[in-house]
């Protein structure tokens, strides 16, 4: 008998800690309550209680899972079923096109702008976010001299004009995304938190997201198979997770057989290397090869030894 009651007084307990927790994430940022989950315009999106169904709201905008899942079926079957796991991710999406419009249009209000279509006025927003952004020779050089193997023998100045072109571009995207991931602060946008605690879960089915919830610091390598800095990269990754093992995850990627997963990362060129603390942050991030002596040198900054 004693014991019965002992069991009955756990359950209450084991369901007051459940309450106490639903009761405490409405009304928090996504990014506090999972910080690996959201890389878009929901990082700052307030968790709330919604009617059945109903997963976002902001303003005249209601996105809903049906919604989502008309969306999903637009896509090829192998992509359909890494998106069941990147809901969110999907969710990210469909929002930013909606959310965009009512950024940039409060941005440009009262200035002469009338007649403008939204994609127009968003690539507006853009364009004016990005006027200035520029890349040194010293930048440019830096990038060569530690992607050196890339370069096919050629000297920095036969590169030059390229390669100021191409991390200008880079410098641009990174302006743009941060854009994107501040909505949430310019605009009240709430999702469903029972919804997004199940998403949640779901896109921590993945190596990377492991890794970073592991309490371990980890090194993960976007790349694939035949891009030559990759395959030279590969052979380095191996020694390393031989290495560090139990100290340190090491993690490979490879972008053609999870699109969703690297899209979530923002991979946009191969190879990538990103570092996370032992709390799942992201601490620095590198596109190229790179030796592994500088591997080294930031594996050391983690605090591995």
């Amino acid at each position: 008998m004693r014991s019965k009651i002992l069991s009955i007084c756990v359950f209450v307990f084991a369901l007051w800690l459940q309450a106490g927790w639903a009761e405490d994430n409405p009304g928090k940022p996504v990014i506090d309550v999972y910080p690996y989950l959201p890389s878009g315009c929901l990082k700052y999106a307030v968790l709330s209680q919604m009617p059945a169904g109903v997963i976002l709201k902001s303003g005249t905008c209601e996105i809903t899972e049906n919604d989502l899942q008309i969306r999903m079926q637009g896509y090829p079957e192998e992509i359909r079923k890494q998106l069941q796991k990147n809901a969110f991710f999907l969710l990210e999406q469909v929002a930013a096109e909606t959310l965009l419009v009512q950024v940039a249009t409060r941005h440009f209000e009262g200035k002469e702008v009338k007649g403008k279509k939204d994609r127009e006025l968003v690539n507006l927003y853009f364009q004016e976010a990005v006027k200035g952004v520029s890349v040194t020779e010293k930048e440019a050089r830096r990038f060569f001299e530690e992607n050196a193997s890339m370069m096919g023998g050629a000297k920095f100045e036969q590169v030059k004009t390229d390669l100021i072109g191409f991390l200008t571009q880079e410098k641009r995207k990174k302006v743009v995304q941060e854009l994107i991931e501040s909505i949430g602060k310019k605009l009240p946008v709430e999702v469903s938190a029972s919804w997004t605690e199940k998403q949640a879960l779901l896109a921590r089915d993945n190596p990377v997201d492991r890794a970073r919830t592991s309490s371990l610091p980890s090194l993960v390598d976007f790349g694939a198979d035949g891009c030559l800095p990759c395959d030279m990269m590969a052979p380095i990754l191996k020694k390393l997770e031989q290495k560090y093992k139990g100290r340190l995850n090491v993690v490979f990627v490879h972008v053609r057989e999870q699109q969703v997963l690297a899209a979530r990362y923002g991979i946009q060129s191969i190879p990538v290397q990103i570092f996370f603390d032992r709390e799942g942050r992201e601490v620095f991030r590198h596109t190229g090869f790179l030796s592994e002596e500088e591997l080294e040198k930031k594996i050391a900054q983690l605090g591995v030894r």
